[in-house]
Order: structure tokens, then C-alpha cells, then sequence
């Protein structure tokens, strides 16, 4: 008799789990780096993509179904989604984009997090699913969801919240909660302003040695079971997670909090993406890239090795096709394709660098004709986004150490010169 020669796929605990990863946020703290796309589609770490992170550690959790729910500017989103993840069918694997629509000649814009589920309700209902692993497109993580579903099903908990501990000056930014001794979630207060409210959540005994964690905090990442989010949703009209519906949840009881001890980190602002980047130039704590058993994927680029001609080079990272002639480079990182001219120094920046090494014909009229750094360039503390074009003897170092600027080319933020995408420099300009 003839053999089938498609295997039966193996049950696995993840069969019927779900990730729904939101990827609609402006993202205006982040401005001007989502001046020309949405804050998942940022570039992460000289290779990646934000929504590579929360897409790879699904994949890695061999979870079946992934509906990623974008809005804002999601034309580059979406292309870098459809060109990475060609999944084989026949291991069952889906991926599905799913932005706003027009219903009845009425246009549907989500509000906020618990709003764009809901709006996708119906949509994400019709796959036999158990649990809904809700992610965010904008974190930096190596977690186990294998672990964290395995742990909601241990405990039967309706809603288990993704925790770790942290200190007083992270805990206006996070949802704070207290906890029993099962892990039960007790109480739950969404970025804590007041004192009062602070010191009502902070834990009897520090979590971690040395006794700065003294807070709970929610990553905001969580697992529902199906019928508790179809009810969330529909008996409640609050447009966010966080703000609105987690409080309610909480208070019908059967809430548990997985605890997480890795390295977190929310990217909410210029700040926290400069500094995410840098850090893995020295590993000191930073998102693990070098992680063969759950790597973080990406569209795979047909690169040579950067050339590197009589260039000091310390603390930091050069990007795959890079020509580099710079006198020197510290504590920086250097994305793909980048062209830096000789006797140019870059110190604490990063280049994005760029998605090709000319303009398309298409897009030459609001591109420069070449992507590169100049000659004796000074840069410093610095962000350079893609496709931009860089002149000789251009200081870029903040001279009058200004926090915010707001100039025609560019910008200013926590300290952090910006240069956004598709800018021209001229010769010698100074800043």
C-alpha cells in the first residue's frame, strides 16, 4: 500500500495557541525614526527589524497561528514580513497580516491595544485556538513561551501576565501589581504617578540581591484563555489592555503572574532605542543574538563581508556590505551597506545604514543620489537613519549640548542627534 509522504505533525503543546502580536502604534516618541514607517518596522541592531523579535520568539515557541495587527504606515511593515517568514504550509504554520478595514461603508480605526483585538475578533475566532498569547511589536526579549503557555495551563489561570522586577525608576512607566503566595495576582495599578500609590505596591521582599527591584511590573505580554478574551472583550468597552481591562480581569480573580528574569526592554523612546542598540556592542546587557537554539530571524541578505581600511575600531559592530575608510569608530554600530569615507570618527552612534546601495529609479527624485558618509566627518552620540547622504567636514557632535532640537534636516531628542531618512548634509555643516 502506498504511503502518504506528508507526515502527521506532532501534537505539540502548542497546537492550539495563538499569538497576536500589535504592531499599529504611531510610535511619536519615536519621531523622527517613524517619520516614513511605523515603530515595528524600525531597524533593530545594524540587521533586524523590531517585529522580528516578538515574531521570532513565537516561531521559536513553535506556535501555529501568528496574526500581526498593524496600522500605522504598514506598507514597509508588511513587505518585510511578506519577503522574511515564507513558512512551509504543511507544518501547519500561519502568518497573517491583519490592518484596519472599511465594514458596511463604515472605515474601523483601532483606538488602542484592546480595541484592535477586539476589532479582529471575529477574524481570529474562526481558528480552533485555546489560548491567545497577546505580544507587542516593540520589545526586546528572549523568552521561553513554551514556558510561560505550559505555566497558564499548570495553573488554569484565565489571564497570566508576564512579570519581572523592577526598580522605582521604571515603575512609573509599567503596570505595578501585588501578588500572593501562589503567584495570584491580588491588585493592579497602570503606570503609577502618585506616592502613595508606589509605596502600595512596593514588594515586602526585594526579588532580586541588589534590593533595587522592589516592584513588580507587567511586560505586557499576556496569555488568555479563549473564552475569557471573547468576554473581556465583549462585556467591556475599554479601549487598552493596561488601562481599562486588565483591572477588571484581575478583579474577577484567577490572574497569575509568570515570573521572567531576562533581559526586557520596552522601546517607547529615543533614549531607550539608542540605548538598546549600543548595548550589544558590548554585551554587558543587551538582547541575545548569538542564541542558536531560538535564534531571531530576518530577511536573509546576499552580503559580502565589510571591507575595513586603516580604521580604528573598538566596542563595536559593522555591518554585513559595509565599506568603511573612517580613521576611527568606538562604541558604535554600523548597519548594512554603509559607506564611511576616510578620516571620518564615529563615536557612540549608530548608522542604520541602508536597504540598497543606490536609489531605485522610482524613488531617486526624494533620495540622494548616494548613501555614504564623507571625508573628516565628526559624529558623535549620534543616530544616522537609512539612505542618507552625509557631506565632507560634517561636525555632528551637539556642540551647544542641547536636549531637543528641531532643525530642517535635523533633529534632536534626550540629547541624540537625529538624522532621518532620506536626508542630504552639506559640506562642512556643523551642529
Amino acid at each position: 500500500m502506498r504511503r502518504n509522504p506528508i507526515k502527521q505533525k506532532k501534537k505539540l503543546l502548542t497546537d492550539k495557541v495563538a499569538a497576536v502580536i500589535l504592531a499599529g502604534g504611531e510610535g511619536t516618541r519615536l519621531h523622527p525614526l517613524t517619520l516614513s514607517r511605523c515603530k515595528p518596522a524600525i531597524s533593530f541592531g545594524g540587521t533586524y527589524r523590531l517585529i522580528d523579535i516578538p515574531i521570532s520568539n513565537a516561531l521559536n515557541a513553535r506556535l501555529g497561528h501568528i496574526f500581526i495587527l498593524s496600522q500605522y504606515m504598514a506598507n514597509s511593515l508588511h513587505q518585510h514580513i511578506t519577503e522574511t517568514y515564507r513558512l512551509d504550509p504543511y507544518q501547519g504554520a500561519l502568518i497573517e497580516m491583519l490592518s484596519p478595514e472599511e465594514r458596511a461603508g463604515k472605515k474601523i480605526w483601532y483606538e488602542g491595544t484592546a480595541d484592535a483585538v477586539r476589532k479582529n475578533l471575529d477574524h481570529l475566532l474562526e481558528f480552533d485556538i485555546e489560548y491567545f498569547v497577546i505580544l507587542s511589536g516593540d520589545q526586546l526579549y528572549n523568552m521561553d513561551l513554551h514556558d510561560l503557555i505550559s505555566f497558564a495551563k499548570q495553573t488554569d489561570a484565565d489571564l497570566t501576565i508576564a512579570t519581572l522586577p523592577v526598580c522605582k525608576t521604571d515603575a512609573n512607566r509599567m503596570g505595578l501589581m501585588q501578588i500572593d503566595d501562589k503567584h495570584c495576582i491580588t491588585d493592579f495599578f497602570e503606570k503609577p504617578t502618585e506616592e502613595s500609590t508606589l509605596k502600595k505596591f512596593e514588594l515586602k521582599e526585594k526579588l532580586l540581591e541588589d534590593n533595587l527591584a522592589c516592584y513588580l511590573g507587567s511586560m505586557g505580554i499576556y496569555v488568555f484563555k479563549r473564552q475569557t478574551l471573547i468576554d473581556l472583550l465583549t462585556e467591556n468597552d475599554g479601549i487598552d489592555f493596561g488601562k481599562h481591562l486588565i483591572p477588571k480581569q484581575i478583579a474577577k480573580g484567577n490572574t497569575f503572574a509568570y515570573f521572567y528574569r531576562g533581559y526586557w526592554e520596552d522601546i517607547g523612546t529615543i533614549a531607550s532605542y539608542y540605548e538598546a542598540n549600543l548595548a550589544l556592542t558590548t554585551q554587558t546587557l543587551a538582547l541575545d543574538l548569538y542564541d542558536e537554539t531560538n535564534p531571531i530571524y530576518t530577511h536573509p541578505e546576499h552580503l559580502p563581508s565589510p571591507v575595513i581600511e586603516n580604521t580604528r575600531i573598538k566596542d563595536s559592530i559593522i555591518g554585513l556590505g559595509s565599506v568603511v575608510e573612517a580613521d576611527e569608530i568606538s562604541h558604535s554600530l554600523i548597519g548594512l551597506r554603509a559607506s564611511i569615507g576616510p578620516g571620518t570618527i564615529i563615536r557612540d552612534s549608530i548608522v542604520i545604514g541602508n536597504q540598497f546601495y543606490n536609489p531605485p529609479e522610482k524613488q531617486i527624485d526624494h533620495l540622494p543620489a548616494k548613501f555614504s558618509i564623507g571625508k573628516n566627518c565628526q559624529i558623535e552620540r549620534a543616530i544616522i537613519d537609512e539612505h542618507t547622504h552625509i557631506g565632507d567636514n560634517v561636525q555632528l557632535i551637539n556642540k551647544d549640548h542641547l536636549d531637543t532640537y528641531e532643525g530642517d534636516l535635523i533633529f534632536i531628542r534626550d540629547g541624540i542627534i537625529v538624522v532621518p531618512s532620506g536626508t542630504t548634509i552639506p559640506d562642512n555643516f556643523i551642529l
